[in-house]
């Protein structure tokens, strides 16, 4: 069973990815003058951090050798607990590796891949600061900060490999009493194992206190401003860093944007409808192809079949090669990883005609690269701060079954195929232990400089309507749409998106607002 408010970034390590030349619409100079020093060269934040939150602004950082050549790492340290910053400390892991120039240097990028749950050093040592573009990298440092719960930052955790294999196998559609019953009891199992193996730092993992954390990275690698990308849930991360600190706020690009102002029902109900719609993007290029598993009619009976596929293996699970089987839960999040990456689809189309065959290793490989298993069983903690962090954001979606049933009828609407697994899975924060202290509210920002929103217009888990939210709450809020599929914009191939995000970050030039690329 997975958290379905999964907002993940398109790091899934999926398929090669292949890149497509794009053009883009639209024209318009951006506003240079009234756009944020970079890091290194701004204007100090007006305000001064508390006495007793000083020692953590002027701690130095020991960095050390990493990872491969060029890359280092050290250890920040943050209050436990913000509202007690003479208490207990956490410690989190960072990272950076130096510009390597020419020109000169512009402070340091931060960046976040998403989640909540992804792990920001590891992004940064496999993909931000070898693949982002040279002339980005040239100028800036590019650093990282594992959030609190995540990675190697007080990871939270909950299950060990076995029991989460079992608990990626529930029916997450139950059709009898038994079969509900089973998916309750697996919400409380997980929820206790949470509280058992990871109790004491459960209440402290908010989205705000990461923030305040990256507040005091920031002051560590002294720099005046923030200058940040962020991707999927890194964009609600972001804008949270603006809304607390908008005197501290540089460059700030939020890439699959999340709309802050939604409550956690009205989030699983629009993702919903944004996997229907990658799905039915995916099914149109399908139907065209020779090797389309879902038959060449129509988009529609596409969906049928891919339904029907569905509702067989909750009855008859097929072989995998290995000791689980390939059911309806496994297959469904194996499906839906694929929605991330248009240059995944021809993986799926390939996995689902052996799982109809009765060969399921294809599907079972796309959901474990999404959960982030390991061939040998083990899990990252990616799944358990995923929802720690979403549960203690917001008030759980419903607080009970009968809610969600009342809210179904929605969910099926608005996504024939996959409706019904996400109303269910949107009862994730149920049971959760540790109450909410999140709520849901518009993010302006005021006094921020201009913030670069990025949309995807087939976006599966941050629907594109969220980036527009998100750009017309935040005061400077300019957004920066991309027409085409997959999760995320930048560095996925279109020349026009990268160019309007490299000049922003370079020289301060944020892109007309309403520019619309392809």
């Amino acid at each position: 069973m997975d958290h379905r408010r999964l907002l993940r970034s398109s790091a899934l390590a999926l398929a090669a990815t292949g890149l497509l030349l794009s053009g883009c619409t639209g024209s318009g100079t951006g506003d240079r003058a009234s756009a944020a020093p970079a890091g290194g060269s701004g204007q100090g934040a007006k305000s001064s951090p508390s006495a007793e939150l000083k020692p953590f602004y002027g701690q130095k950082l020991s960095w050390r050798k990493c990872g491969t050549s060029g890359f280092q790492c050290a250890t920040l340290e943050a209050p436990l607990d913000y509202d007690a910053p003479g208490g207990e400390k956490i410690e989190l892991a960072v990272a950076r590796k130096k510009a390597t120039g020419p020109g000169s240097r512009l402070g340091s990028l931060h960046v976040n891949p998403g989640g909540p749950g992804g792990s920001a050093v590891g992004f940064l040592q496999s993909y931000a600061a070898l693949g982002y573009p040279a002339p980005v990298r040239a100028r800036y440092d590019m650093v990282a900060m594992d959030p609190r719960g995540v990675a190697r930052s007080e990871p939270v955790e909950c299950l060990d490999g076995k029991a989460m294999d079992a608990h990626t196998q529930v029916d997450q559609t139950p059709d009898t009493a038994l079969d509900a019953s089973a998916f309750h009891t697996a919400l409380k199992n997980f929820a206790a194992g949470c509280e058992k193996k990871s109790g004491k730092v459960l209440p402290h993992v908010s989205t705000a206190n990461t923030a305040r954390d990256m507040d005091i990275f920031r002051a560590a690698l002294g720099d005046t401003r923030l200058t940040y990308v962020g991707a999927s849930y890194g964009t609600f991360l972001g804008a949270t860093y603006a809304e607390l600190f908008p005197a501290r706020t540089g460059r700030l690009v939020l890439d699959g944007a999340m709309d802050p102002s939604l409550s956690a029902r009205q989030l699983n109900l629009d993702q919903t409808e944004g996997f229907e719609t990658a799905f039915r993007s995916f099914a149109e290029d399908c139907v065209a192809r020779e090797d389309c598993p879902l038959g060449r009619t129509s988009v529609t009976a596409a969906g049928q079949r891919l339904k029907k596929f569905f509702t067989d293996l909750d009855q008859r699970p097929v072989p995998t090669g290995q000791s689980r089987e390939l059911g309806e839960s496994l297959a469904t999040t194996g499906v839906l990883a694929a929605m991330y990456d248009e240059a995944a689809w021809p993986q799926l189309r390939t996995a689902l005609s052996a799982a109809m065959d009765g060969r399921g290793e294809g599907l079972l490989t796309l959901a474990d690269a999404y959960y982030e298993r390991d061939p040998d069983g083990t899990y990252s903690n990616l799944m358990f701060a995923n929802a720690a962090v979403n549960c203690l954001d917001a008030p759980p979606a419903f607080s009970r079954e009968a809610e969600m049933h009342a809210a179904l009828p929605d969910f099926e609407r608005v996504s024939p195929v996959f409706g019904r697994n996400f109303a269910w899975a949107a009862l994730n924060c149920t049971y959760w232990p540790t109450p909410a202290t999140g709520t849901p509210h518009r993010v302006t920002a005021d006094g921020a400089p201009p913030i670069l929103v990025v949309g995807t217009t087939r976006d599966p888990a941050t629907p594109y309507k969220w980036s527009r939210a998100l750009a017309s709450q935040l005061s400077s809020g300019r957004l920066l749409t991309y027409d085409g599929d997959g999760h995320t914009a930048y560095g996925r191939g279109s020349d026009c998106v990268d160019t309007a995000i490299n000049t922003y970050l370079l020289e301060g030039q944020a892109p007309k607002d309403g520019k619309r690329c392809r």
